[in-house]
């Protein structure tokens, strides 16, 4: 029987990357996406290639669509992975703190902080209901550097790293493992409005001498999620090239 794993924000980039590495490696994948194009096609391409996936819409700030999530899972077995990957990343390289919009800091929080334990809270019964659950926070190495002029998207996946620390603990005694990536700057739709030397700077500092992938992220998040991981929890992969060395 394959394994169920829910990927929040699937529908694009990094998070359909997910989706496809796990899938191809035989999980029913489920697309939790907000934006409906994006759903359907992500879901229509992958079954293409034979995998088995089911988009759900959802926006996990949101706590009825959360709920309605949870129930869907529930009737197709019961979650045993989940990826929070789902965030918003506006407005890299742009304001300083003191200038920052506060909606917008807002809202920031509650899609990539609130959003990450809301959907974390209802999908967990299912996963502590299974054997050996996990869990993959999707944070950024932008909240270990100190990335500048993005206090609003620092915070809240610093937050993240900190959240995976203490649900790791909370879920430990239930054999749900919890831990977090942090990538670096990717080249996806996400990041299309990134300046131009926010790139640059990524480019200039990674050890490794080539741009960072989607590949790259999808492969660690694969690793933590398997059995070859079984005894990690709380941690945090740092994925970036060698831009950002410790936390």
């Amino acid at each position: 029987m394959s394994r169920l794993t829910v990927v929040t924000g699937a529908g694009r980039g990094l998070g359909y990357a997910i989706a496809e590495r796990l899938a191809a490696a035989g999980d029913h994948v489920v697309i939790a996406e907000r934006n409906s194009e994006n759903a359907v096609l992500a879901e229509k391409r992958l079954r293409a290639k034979g995998y088995q996936v089911t988009s759900v819409l959802t926006d996990i700030s949101d706590r009825e669509s959360v709920r309605e999530l949870a129930s869907i899972t529930e009737e197709l077995g019961g979650v045993d992975a989940l990826v929070n990957n789902a965030a918003l990343a506006d407005g890299v390289g742009g304001d300083a703190f003191w200038e920052l919009d506060e909606d917008f800091f807002e809202r920031v929080l509650r899609v990539n902080t609130f959003g990450t334990w809301l959907v974390s809270k209802h999908l967990y019964p299912q996963l502590a209901a299974r054997a050996r659950g996990a869990i993959v926070n999707v944070a950024s190495d932008a909240a270990l550097y100190g990335s500048p002029r993005l206090v609003h998207y620092t915070a809240s996946k610093g937050a993240v790293i900190s959240m995976t620390r203490t649900m790791a603990r909370d879920a430990g005694p239930h054999n749900v493992r919890v831990n977090a990536v942090a990538p670096g700057l990717i080249r996806v739709e996400a990041t299309e409005s990134v300046p131009a030397d926010r790139f640059q700077l990524y480019s200039d500092n990674h050890v490794l001498p080539r741009e960072q992938t989607p590949e790259d992220v999808a492969g660690a998040v694969e690793y933590l999620l398997s059995e070859s991981a079984g005894f990690i929890t709380g941690q945090t992969l740092v994925v970036d090239g060698g831009f950002v060395m410790g936390n």
